[in-house]
């Protein structure tokens, strides 16, 4: 009897200091799968909240106040321009019938079609409206000066919204263009801003600018 009532005795106590050791474990294990969630919530809503984010979206597609009055769909669309070369894409965006008509009229259609990674800065209808009327019509009626003013508004190479950040290009005209800005904000030559910029063509890539540039 007495050696019975040493093993229970024996084992209520091995229970007894086997249990805060075993809470503790199951309270450390817990504690450790709160702190994982916390900290993948927490990193998770750091990635949606973090400015780079937005940068990065923006680098992706287009962007920029006059992207919202594009075509949902159709050939002047974003997917629709994306499938044509960057003269024929412009035809089929009203925003563009100025330069389009420019660029006909200087026979740079078929140049800038067969181009192969380059960047268009593509004045808008507005822009060209900026030029009093006498003058703009003297420019189309001359094509070699016409000629040099829209090969200035091209660069032999597909430029990232990062590569504006601060940058200087030459045209095919030969001359230069400057760029500044960050996120959606940019402009060239310190004048002109991009209100819809990172435009995909088949050929190309289009910031679509407010302002005519002009060569020195």
């Amino acid at each position: 009897m007495n050696a019975l009532r040493l093993r229970r005795t024996a084992v209520a106590v091995a229970a007894a200091v086997a249990l805060p050791f075993s809470l503790a474990a199951c309270s450390d294990s817990g504690s450790d799968t709160k702190t994982e969630a916390g900290s993948e919530a927490s990193d998770s809503a750091t990635k949606e909240t973090s400015p780079s984010a937005g940068a990065d979206m923006a680098a992706d597609g287009p962007f920029g106040p006059a992207c919202a009055s594009v075509p949902k769909d159709g050939a002047g669309s974003f997917a629709g321009m994306a499938q044509d070369p960057v003269a024929t894409a412009a035809s089929n965006n009203p925003a563009l019938s100025t330069l389009v008509t420019a660029v006909k009229k200087a026979g740079l259609v078929d140049t800038l079609n067969n181009a192969q990674n380059i960047t268009v800065f593509a004045p808008t209808n507005e822009a060209f409206a900026k030029i009093p009327k006498a003058d703009l019509d003297k420019v189309l009626a001359d094509k070699a000066t016409l000629t040099k003013i829209l090969t200035y508004h091209v660069v032999g190479q597909k430029l990232a919204p990062k590569q504006l950040e601060n940058g200087s290009f030459e045209t095919l005209q030969t001359g230069t263009v400057t760029t500044k800005g960050s996120g959606e904000a940019y402009t060239v030559n310190d004048s002109s801003k991009v209100v819809c910029g990172n435009v995909p063509t088949a050929n190309a890539t289009v910031y679509i600018v407010d302002t005519v540039l002009m060569p020195k």
